[in-house]
């Protein structure tokens, strides 16, 4: 395990890399791998009865077909809020409207749930710039999902959305770094992963 003075700015090098080689990402290889995510997804969540997931932002696997297609699920979804200020997000129910919020990241509308309200989820989906075979999750750095995901309920399965690409053999990890147990990729499909660091 790397220590946080030299974890850090190898992870940040690594965030450049990776979010450059998505920026370069064709659309229609966007749509594809968006396409393949919300179709392994659906098959892997079909009997959630409470998901916390995300809206993927145009760089990200899943963007424009997610969330919108957990409706098919028929379960009660949570979606992200980034406050105003502090680094916890809180959560609304998705009812199908979004709006701006803050960084520009779509967000639900309606009555906004505490902090803990993660905690009521089977399943959470989560943003990831990359994932290591251990459950790393390397995110943009803002520590959000490290916060959010202490208040997720024992058990829970945690599972971050990447490109084939961003599934790799190991990246750096902090003491602070929460774990995933899953990913899906768009050619790999869903992937349980060990989270025994």
């Amino acid at each position: 395990m790397t220590t946080p003075h030299d974890g850090e700015p190898a992870k940040a090098a690594l965030r450049d890399r990776f979010l450059t080689r998505r920026r370069d990402r064709s659309p229609a290889e966007r749509a594809t791998a968006a396409a393949a995510v919300a179709t392994t997804l659906l098959r892997h969540l079909v009997r959630v009865r409470t998901l916390a997931a995300f809206v993927p932002d145009e760089n990200e696997p899943g963007t424009g077909r997610l969330p919108a297609a957990f409706t098919q699920l028929g379960a009660r979804v949570l979606l992200p809020v980034v406050p105003d200020s502090g680094r916890e997000l809180g959560w609304a129910v998705d009812t199908g409207r979004l709006a701006p919020g803050r960084f520009g990241l779509l967000e639900p509308v309606g009555p906004r749930l505490g902090p803990t309200a993660v905690g009521a989820a089977e399943v959470v989906v989560v943003p990831a710039v990359a994932v290591d075979l251990a459950g790393t999750r390397l995110g943009r750095g803002g520590g959000y999902y490290d916060r959010a995901l202490r208040h997720t309920r024992p058990g829970a399965v945690v599972v971050a959305l990447v490109f084939d690409d961003e599934l790799v053999e190991r990246l750096p990890a902090l003491p602070h770094d929460r774990p995933v147990t899953a990913v899906v990729t768009p050619d790999g499909g869903w992937q349980a992963l060990p989270t025994g660091r």
